[in-house]
């Protein structure tokens, strides 16, 4: 580390660094540390113990368990790691204790480096609720809503019908649209609060929810700041995330489109003052909502962020490297009339999900194969490589692509080229949805919205996994077909004539199709037996033994790769047996109900 002689904060040199986290964020960390000089040290469940970021690091130790609770979010263990490694640093990731008070506390208390913000500027602005509040002081608007903590459904119905269905109910202690459920009207508030509070108990270790106006066509755009422990607070440039399923992002760009710069000047500033009002240091990401050429501040996440990269690629800094550079208590050599932002980056999110149809299911399993691409202004950054396992236990992000180029147009086609290149077999992905977004006028157009996914586009023509058809030799193309097997609904993989009759399924169509539920749902046996597609966990039996059900009645809820999919019923009739219970681990195709 470079020696600053500033009076305000003494200058650190950090030796060696444990990344509390996993996946792809772990290895990024690791790979900028490495180029710094600092040494790493990876912690691992027994599910990860042959991890890739396991295999970079200078240094690995168990943490044992197989579930986020018993691994990645057990305090005791990573503190015990810390001690037995002689880290001097922790960078927290994303997810996991990233936006956690007590964590932070607990790592300072051992005279430990926490590279993020102090643990009193998480409290503030970790905290959804309180982070409303103090935007107000720093005189930001905020998206109308309630800040308390929800008790009962009541409280949302009250708001409802005061302030007009949608709402959206939200974890006052998470982010990246984890335990975030919207409520059409009054009969779904019971049970849409009490998933919410499962999901976010789940991912974020703690169940509390608040609730908010629902915008009806908004875009979500965020700003990236960077703030030293010396007093200078900079923001470097929005992010578009508009593009989204289950309230979580697909595809993140900067700079947004068709977004007039003094806007984008007026969300900058309001950014800083946010972040200035909770005494924020380190890196930081203030969300808005935008619409109407108005924005509203939705949240401040208090951490590195999925899609940091389309920052970097358009400003030429190294996010990480400033969080390390920060936290050892350098001051950022830069100022706001110095930030350049040239060209135009997006950035794709690799997801273990099938999203034919628009279900976007849970696809946990091993990578058989992994060609990644390649060429000018392509970047990759994920966790994984080929023979890897895809767990159900942990978030199923597996790569994030990511393409600059000198304009957006170029940026597009260069995306959609990179996506061409991009081979995954033993999973379902989501880059045939990425085609069909990247394909859509609206898209092209920057006229989309955080409701356009969901609302807009028709995934039904997508093959069940895997990107578009592939040759396999001359004249011969790839194509999937639905058929069913002893009355099992199954997709088949046929190598048939270039040309024949049927054409290969399209992924692009921009045919509406409405599509609002609390859960991903997933198919069934299409017969009275109720199977589960997919390895998981059961977090709910919605029926019990002779209860009438109809067609597409949720008959358990499923939760797999941190998300609850609803296993519902493909035949009306009476429950006759009940084969799991809450708590359950289940495989997939084990029968779950049979209906009579």
């Amino acid at each position: 580390m470079v020696e600053n002689n500033s009076p305000c904060t003494e200058v650190r040199v950090l030796k060696k660094v444990l990344i509390a986290n996993r996946g792809e964020i772990a290895v990024r960390v690791i790979r900028t540390c490495r180029e710094m000089g600092i040494a790493t040290v990876a912690v691992y469940s027994e599910l990860d113990r042959n991890a890739l970021h396991v295999r970079l690091a200078d240094e690995a130790y168990a943490l044992g368990g197989q579930s986020a609770a018993e691994s990645y979010l057990n305090t005791e263990a990573i503190l015990d790691v810390i001690k037995r490694s002689g880290a001097d640093a922790v960078h927290p990731g994303y997810g996991f204790f990233s936006e956690n008070t007590d964590f932070a506390r607990a790592i300072t208390s051992l005279g430990v480096t926490f590279i993020g913000p102090p643990p009193e500027a998480i409290e503030v602005m970790g905290d959804k609720i309180s982070s409303r509040l103090a935007a107000e002081k720093a005189g930001v608007e905020g998206v109308p809503g309630r800040s308390q903590t929800l008790e009962s459904a009541d409280e949302i119905v009250e708001f409802g019908e005061g302030f007009g269905w949608p709402v959206a109910i939200k974890a006052a202690y998470g982010g990246g649209g984890r335990g975030m459920k919207v409520v059409e009207g009054p009969e779904e508030a019971a049970g849409a609060l009490e998933s919410a509070q499962r999901e976010a108990l789940s991912y974020f270790g703690r169940s509390e929810c608040y609730v908010e106006r629902y915008l009806t066509w908004p875009r979500h755009i965020e700003m990236q700041v960077l703030a030293d422990s010396h007093g200078n607070t900079l923001w470097l440039g929005e992010r578009d995330c508009s593009a989204q399923r289950r309230h979580q992002k697909l595809i993140e760009e900067s700079p947004a489109a068709n977004f007039p710069d003094d806007v984008r000047n007026a969300m900058g500033a309001a950014a800083v003052k946010v972040s200035k009002a909770c005494g924020y240091v380190n890196a930081g990401t203030v969300e808005f909502l935008y619409q109407d050429g108005e924005f509203f501040f939705l949240e401040m996440n208090t951490r590195l962020q999925v899609e940091h990269p389309v920052t970097e690629l358009v400003t030429g800094l190294d996010l990480v490297e400033w969080q390390l550079r920060i936290a050892a208590g350098e001051e950022l050599d830069f100022s706001q009339d110095e930030i350049q932002r040239n060209g135009h980056a997006i950035e794709v999110r690799i997801n273990a999900e099938d999203p034919s149809d628009g279900r976007f299911s849970p696809s946990p399993g091993t990578i058989t194969r992994f060609e990644q691409p390649s060429g000018p202004g392509v970047r990759l950054d994920t966790g994984y490589t080929e023979g890897d396992t895809i767990s159900q236990y942990y978030d199923n992000l597996i790569a994030k692509l990511v393409v600059w180029a000198p304009d957006r147009e170029k940026a597009r086609r260069r995306m959609l080229r990179a996506i061409e290149e991009t081979v995954i077999d033993g999973v379902a992905t989501t880059l045939p949805a990425d085609v069909v977004i990247l394909s859509d006028e609206e898209f092209v157009h920057g006229t989309h919205s955080t409701k356009w996914v969901e609302t807009n586009l028709d995934f039904s023509t997508l093959p069940s996994a895997g990107p578009a058809a592939v040759s396999a030799g001359e004249g011969r193309v790839r194509k999937e077909v639905i058929a069913e097997v002893n009355g099992r609904r199954v997709t088949v993989a046929l190598w048939v004539p270039e040309g024949s009759d049927d054409e290969l399924p399209r992924p692009h169509s921009t045919a509406a199709k409405p599509r609002r539920q609390h859960h991903s749902g997933v198919l069934t046996s299409g017969s009275g037996t109720v199977i589960v597609p997919m390895q998981g966990t059961i977090v709910k039996v919605s029926v019990e033994v002779g209860q009438e059900v109809e067609v597409g009645q949720t008959v358990v809820i499923l939760e797999a790769m941190k998300m609850e999919n609803s296993v519902n019923a493909e035949k009306a009739g009476v429950v006759t047996s009940i084969k799991v219970a809450t708590g359950d681990s289940v495989s997939a195709g084990d029968v779950v109900a049979v209906i009579e």
